[in-house]
């Protein structure tokens, strides 16, 4: 946003700050948006406020309690879907429909009115509330539920192809909205007489749309037959996959439903096949890590260790350490789950638990074919880990990934699986463990003067930051169109390295626990941690300290501070 909300309703004399500060807390304790906090409060009337927030969003704000919409303006939008997603036609000019909406993220249901409407472009203008839901009651009223039953008619009574193009059309609507998103995934959610669809982007869910109940049946359906799952079974996990094609881009999809009380939930991960892979200077390492790790990706044996929770960005640096190696003399062969880029020069082998081609199995076959290199996607259970350690002794470098912490849990997970300690210190090189924090939007972030708790909070020295004359530049969010209003666009990844030196082989020959070895590791430089590389990237302008420490954790601070951190 070009300027807070609470800021101009005070500029302009219709809050005070007293008032604007008893808004904020019932916002953050209520979970509300700042304008909901507002208008329940009684503090400000509603269209004063949503005058403000079409403001701030840089938007138009357009009063329905005025005039009357033309029928002919009107009739663009369907009755069904007008209701559905709360949005009302206001004026078309120029080849463009002009939308009211209530929240400045319904402008994504702007993107499907243009699909479902064909050439017409649409632009969307601020609201509130009531009167917009006055003014879509006034102008489709009875014919709504009339639009929606013969709408459904067309979607579950017909048998022929056209009569499932409703549907069809909403499923390729949903899967078209995630990409020009960069969604990573789709969450599919019946419940409470709705179906929820949200995106996850940058990492967070956003709501995308609602539906009607009676969509669910349908749209399930639907997916079901695109991921190859049995139709008919609704009381069992099911995992399948969709191959897309949608504006000239493969896409994979793996879809994963969990039956709930309210009907089935399925989530879908996307991986749009079409974007280029990350070289290992792209990865967003510092010059000493990338150091390390090209070091430690050139050994001619042992194991180097990728760790962090799923969606952490794995995949992606083992790629990247796998294109530096891929010369024509040497061998790379990779077992995966699934194969997710298909990368020229390496031998890739999907996983297949159905027909019994298991990490192990593949691994003790690859073994066979003489190679130098080798990726495990996972180490999952003690027989795959043993024949990796095994290939990592007798002259093969093993990539891999584990689902820990950190770094120094790697080491203790192995040893969880059962691999005794002295091959877990005589094979493992080196552990990279990772996370994925937003990237500050280029557009709209500002530079800012930070806090002595903020300084303190990653762990950098606040003499020589707050010093006059420093180079060091925090920046913080503000929002914007580009950014849709988060103030962030994209990821990067904060890494911690851990090289096994002599004393930490000792330590895992002997057992110690991870504590000890996270503490032995610090004091004597083999390990940096994921908040040094937070601290770099922040003073760099790259992200904010409250992204770093949403995901690194604010462990160590008082209740004080954390209070005036999320502030």
């Amino acid at each position: 946003m070009s300027q807070d909300l609470g800021e101009i309703l005070v500029a302009s004399g219709a809050l005070q700050e007293v008032d604007l500060q008893r808004a904020r807390a019932h916002q953050r304790n209520g979970g509300v948006a700042l304008e909901e906090a507002l208008a329940s409060l009684g503090l400000v009337d509603e269209p004063t406020v949503y005058r403000a927030l079409a403001k701030s969003e840089g938007m138009p704000f357009v009063d329905l309690s005025k005039g009357k919409v033309a029928d002919a303006v009107v009739a663009q939008v369907p009755a069904d879907f007008a209701t559905e997603q709360g949005i009302m036609p206001v004026m078309e000019k120029g080849g463009r429909l002009i939308v009211a909406i209530d929240d400045p993220f319904k402008r994504i249901v702007a993107d499907q009115l243009q699909f479902l409407l064909g050439e017409l472009e649409v632009s969307c203008a601020i609201a509130a509330p009531s009167a917009l839901k006055a003014a879509i009651a006034t102008a489709y009223g009875a014919g709504v539920e009339d639009a929606v039953a013969e709408s459904m008619g067309a979607v579950t009574d017909g048998d022929d192809e056209d009569s499932d193009a409703p549907i069809i059309r909403l499923v390729t609507s949903i899967f078209r909205q995630a990409l020009d998103q960069r969604a990573s995934d789709i969450h599919v959610e019946p419940g409470h007489g709705r179906v929820r669809v949200r995106y996850r982007v940058d990492g967070l869910l956003r709501d995308a749309a609602e539906h009607p109940d009676h969509l669910s049946a349908p749209l399930m359906s639907r997916l079901k037959i695109m991921a190859r799952m049995d139709i008919a079974e609704k009381r069992k996990p099911q995992d399948g996959r969709i191959g897309l094609k949608l504006g000239g881009r493969d896409v994979d999809v793996r879809a994963s439903i969990l039956p709930s009380n309210h009907g089935e939930t399925m989530v879908m991960r996307l991986l749009d096949r079409g974007k280029s892979l990350l070289g290992l200077g792209d990865l967003g390492l510092g010059i000493d890590d990338q150091r390390w790790f090209g070091k430690m990706i050139t050994r001619p044996n042992g194991i180097v260790l990728v760790t962090g929770p799923t969606g952490s960005g794995k995949t992606t640096t083992l790629y990247a350490a796998l294109q530096e190696l891929n010369r024509a003399d040497v061998k790379i062969i990779t077992a995966e789950d699934p194969v997710e880029y298909h990368i020229r020069g390496i031998n890739q082998v999907q996983v297949e638990p159905r027909i019994g081609l298991s990490f192990s199995r593949i691994l003790k076959a690859m073994l066979r074919c003489a190679p130098n290199v080798i990726l495990v996607g996972e180490i999952r259970d003690l027989e795959t880990a043993e024949i990796a350690i095994q290939a990592a002794l007798t002259g093969h470098l093993v990539f891999s990934t584990l689902h820990t912490n950190d770094a120094p849990s790697a080491l203790t997970r192995l040893a969880d699986l059962g691999v005794k300690p002295f091959l877990v210190s005589a094979s493992v090189q080196g552990v990279l463990a990772q996370r994925l924090v937003r990237r500050l939007c280029a557009d709209c972030a500002e530079e800012y003067a930070p806090s002595v708790v903020e300084v303190n909070a990653l762990g950098l020295d606040p003499d020589t930051v707050l010093a006059a004359g420093s180079d060091v530049r925090f920046k913080r969010p503000r929002g914007c169109r580009s950014c849709e209003g988060s103030g962030y666009q994209g990821r990067v990844a904060l890494y911690e390295l851990m090289s096994m030196d002599n004393t930490i082989r000792d330590m895992t020959f002997r057992g110690a626990s991870q504590g000890d070895v996270r503490r032995t590791a610090e004091a004597s430089g083999a390990l940096r941690g994921l908040i040094e590389d937070g601290a770099r990237k922040v003073s760099e302008g790259v992200t904010s300290v409250t992204e770093v420490l949403r995901v690194v954790g604010t462990e160590g601070l008082s209740p004080e501070e954390e209070a005036s951190l999320s502030a």
